[in-house]
């Protein structure tokens, strides 16, 4: 007899792992016992070599569908304790070094209960267990028990604690899990109406028939009750209301997508103009009319993480969802993953028996759009949803289930390579890891300024945080501090530095530097494009020097310039610019970054014709005082930025002079070009200059004179990629590298990221680009903290 000590590691806690090791070491009729601490599962199980061999090698091959093992070490030792059969017993503490998961959508065992009216949990909204449900947005700190949760304040009924206690159950150690009985309770109250000029209009007000005087309390959601607060959710819906939701990581604020006044009164509401929507629909052949779908979207729309995908628009989809998306080329599409929006498309389709209905087409599709008034953080509690919320739904629908973590969705394309490629990493994917290349000392980078995340390490991991959002409000930095805090706090990890943007007035760097002094730590101040590939580095593992091509709109420079169009060399910590795009002014100043006429006015006076700006952009109250600036060079900084580039292009094509949102003018540019179609490139349309620089006036000139929109942004793209193309293989075969990585927002356009990486790929290089993180702004925090570990072990 030999006894093994087995160290799992890896996301193994809370997705049914203990119960699959004490059935595959039932099956092999070991003895010995099973546990959670706070480095994963222990395992301790005896008996002789072979069947210690069969158990070994079967143990990470078979694992539950939730679990990620990172690695499965073992030592051996003669004989065994008095065992006489497997067990599994209670958690040992310790210093946490396991991993939370994620939260996951409903899975089908449990949409199966869900929806069969025989079954105690019928219509249940609270439903999950092993392989399903919340994680991280409820877990406070770990072990991963129960009573680490925010079920905590659920006692388990005597059925559910059989479930629970019981090692063949799915339930087994389920820690979200309840019933009806025994857990969360789902009501729907009223909000006060908005006041005059605040979106009113028609479906704005109760309905008759309908009392939206509905008081807090236990409501079952579906099977009894007074009132059946997602049957009223429902009819709000339908009669173009706006209702606020509570979902795992926060609220979602929703309306019929195919009312065109519901959906401008919800714009109205939140002051969101003309920026995208995400839909939510009950299954791929409810959109499918509407959007393209490939095999690899459709297996990302299904999978466990259910993330909001954007697929390629087909004809009649503005139609079919009027003022959701207008002007692009995409719509963002999202499955339900929660059991209440599956209960919200069960009313729409009369409350069918079994899972049949879920796989036909439902005519209900709703707007599903983060609850964060004023670019604010997303709303996660009900007192907070009452009050922040009032004014722009007209109801809340609320459960007592509190959400400890706010945790937005994630955004995901399929990039030209058919790999996913975030836009927003978050819910679903957060706090997973993402294993670096080695091991290194603990640090804690504090990201940027837009589209801010957190990152920690812990030795060979990194945890970048969810999505927080742009540090330009008070509330967005007070969430700042609350995901690192939680962080921190989750992971056990005690930083032995802290990174940050180079920037010294964001509020990011001010935390960071603070943190570095209260702690006796270092504080690294990081480029931003230097994070930006350095991040695709960590990610890709790459030991040797590479070329970054670096492309986004904006980030302070190391010579205190606006950058944005860079080549850079890295290799371990160092960083050295190469060359730049040809510098553009910005009349105005950060104003021109949201106005893409200026940008168009300042191409214009680079090629001799000022005198045009104040015809071609006679709307503009300034357009006649622009070129006077522009002569004097007054309040002119230059920037490098290719995102200013696609806002003259925008401007010059008339496509877009004010934006409403960040990089608008960019992506209608994009929409533009994808519904013409790909055209030759200008052979004339770029000069790379002496010095290094690549100069795209030549391309701006033509664009100035172009009479067609739609090819006039398909020629800007198709050149773009040439002259991107070309300039970056003249730089690294002067530099002697063979991989280039491409980083930064402008990677986010996929004609842009398709044709470029094609071209560099056909030349020879190896391209690497973001997976695991976004490109944008939303991987610099890993970038960071990768730059921070190498001047470390560097010295």
């Amino acid at each position: 007899m030999i006894t093994r000590s087995i160290r799992v590691t890896g996301i193994v806690q809370g997705v049914g792992f203990r119960p699959y090791v004490w059935r595959l070491a039932r099956e092999l009729a070991l003895n010995g016992w099973v546990r959670n601490d706070a480095a994963g599962v222990e395992i301790r199980v005896a008996g002789n070599a072979d069947q210690l061999d069969q158990f070994t090698r079967r143990l990470p091959a078979e694992i539950p569908p939730l679990a990620q093992i990172r690695a499965v070490n073992w030592t051996d030792t003669p004989g065994s304790d008095a065992w006489t059969d497997f067990s599994i017993i209670a958690s040992a503490a310790g210093p946490t070094t396991t991993q939370i998961g994620p939260d996951t959508a409903v899975c089908s065992a449990c949409l199966a209960e869900l929806f069969n009216p025989a079954d105690r949990r019928w219509c249940y909204p609270f439903i999950n267990c092993t392989h399903c449900g919340p994680r991280y947005t409820l877990t406070r700190r770990l072990p991963y028990d129960r009573a680490q949760t925010s079920m905590a304040a659920f006692p388990l009924c005597p059925a559910c604690e059989q479930e629970y206690r019981n090692p063949p159950d799915r339930r087994f150690h389920a820690e979200p899990t309840a019933c009806p009985v025994c857990g969360p309770k789902l009501w729907l109250e009223s909000l006060p109406p908005p006041q005059a000029g605040e979106g009113w209009g028609e479906g704005a007000f109760p309905m008759p028939g309908h009392d939206m005087s509905l008081s807090p309390g236990p409501s079952p959601a579906c099977g009894g009750g007074e009132v059946d607060p997602l049957a009223a959710t429902l009819a709000h819906l339908q009669a173009g209301q706006i209702i606020a939701l509570k979902g795992l990581g926060g609220f979602h604020l929703a309306c019929d997508a195919r009312n065109a006044e519901a959906v401008a009164r919800l714009r109205a509401r939140k002051h969101r103009d003309e920026k995208p929507f995400a839909l939510m629909a009950a299954n791929l052949a409810s959109i499918a009319p509407w959007v393209e779908i490939s095999p690899a979207e459709a297996d990302l729309l299904q999978n466990p993480e259910h993330p909001i995908v954007l697929l390629r628009k087909r004809p009649g989809a503005d139609d079919a969802f009027p003022g959701i998306a207008p002007g692009l080329a995409w719509l963002g599409i999202m499955l339900p993953y929660t059991p209440l929006h599956w209960l919200l498309f069960h009313a729409a389709a009369g409350q069918p028996a079994g899972t049949a209905w879920m796989h036909q087409a439902q005519d209900l599709v709703v707007v599903m759009t983060s609850a964060n008034p004023g670019g604010e953080p997303l709303v996660i509690g009900n007192d907070e949803a009452k009050d922040r919320l009032a004014g722009i739904a007209d109801a809340v629908l609320l459960h007592d289930r509190d959400i400890v973590v706010r945790c937005d969705d994630s955004v995901v394309r399929i990039a030209p390579d058919n790999i996913p490629q975030f836009i927003r990493r978050a819910r679903g994917h957060t706090p997973r890891a993402i294993r670096l290349p080695s091991a290194g000392p603990s640090v804690l980078a504090l990201g940027g300024y837009l589209k801010n995340t957190v990152c920690i390490t812990r030795g060979d991991e990194a945890f970048v945080s969810q999505h927080i959002g742009g540090l330009d409000n008070p509330a967005t930095c007070s969430m700042l501090l609350e995901v690192t805090e939680h962080l921190l706090h989750i992971l056990q990890v005690q930083p032995q530095a802290v990174a940050h943007d180079l920037h010294p007035d964001v509020f990011s760097t001010r935390h960071a530097q603070e943190l570095a002094a209260r702690w006796g730590v270092s504080a690294y101040a990081v480029q931003h494009h230097h994070a930006h590939i350095a991040a695709i580095v960590a990610e890709h593992g790459v030991a040797d020097p590479v070329l970054g091509l670096a492309l986004d709109g904006v980030g302070l420079g190391s010579d205190g310039q606006a950058w944005g169009g860079e080549l850079l060399h890295l290799e371990g910590s160092a960083c050295t610019r190469l060359d730049h795009l040809t510098p553009l002014p910005l009349p105005g100043g950060d104003k021109a970054a949201k106005e893409p006429w200026r940008l168009a006015a300042a191409a214009l006076h680079r090629l001799g014709r000022g005198e045009e700006v104040p015809r071609r952009f006679a709307r503009q109250p300034l357009a006649s005082r622009l070129p006077v600036l522009l002569e004097r060079d007054l309040h002119c900084p230059p920037t490098t930025s290719l995102g200013r580039w696609f806002d003259a292009a925008a401007g010059l094509l008339g496509i877009q002079e004010v934006m409403a949102y960040e990089g608008q003018a960019a992506m209608l540019l994009e929409g533009l070009a994808e519904q013409h179609g790909d055209v030759p490139p200008l052979t004339d349309g770029y000069m790379l200059a002496a010095g290094g620089q690549l100069n795209l006036l030549p391309l701006l000139a033509h664009l100035a004179d172009e009479p067609d929109p739609g090819r006039g942004a398909a020629l800007f793209h198709a050149t773009l990629a040439q002259a991107l193309a070309q300039w970056t293989l003249h730089a690294a075969r002067t530099q002697g590298l063979e991989t280039v990585a491409l980083g930064g927002g402008c990677f986010l356009n996929h004609i842009l990221s398709r044709q470029l990486t094609a071209q560099l790929t056909q030349a020879g290089l190896r391209v690497l680009q973001a997976r695991q993180a976004p490109p944008n702004d939303g991987g610099l925090s890993l970038g960071q903290a990768w730059v921070a570990i190498q001047s470390i072990t560097q010295g």
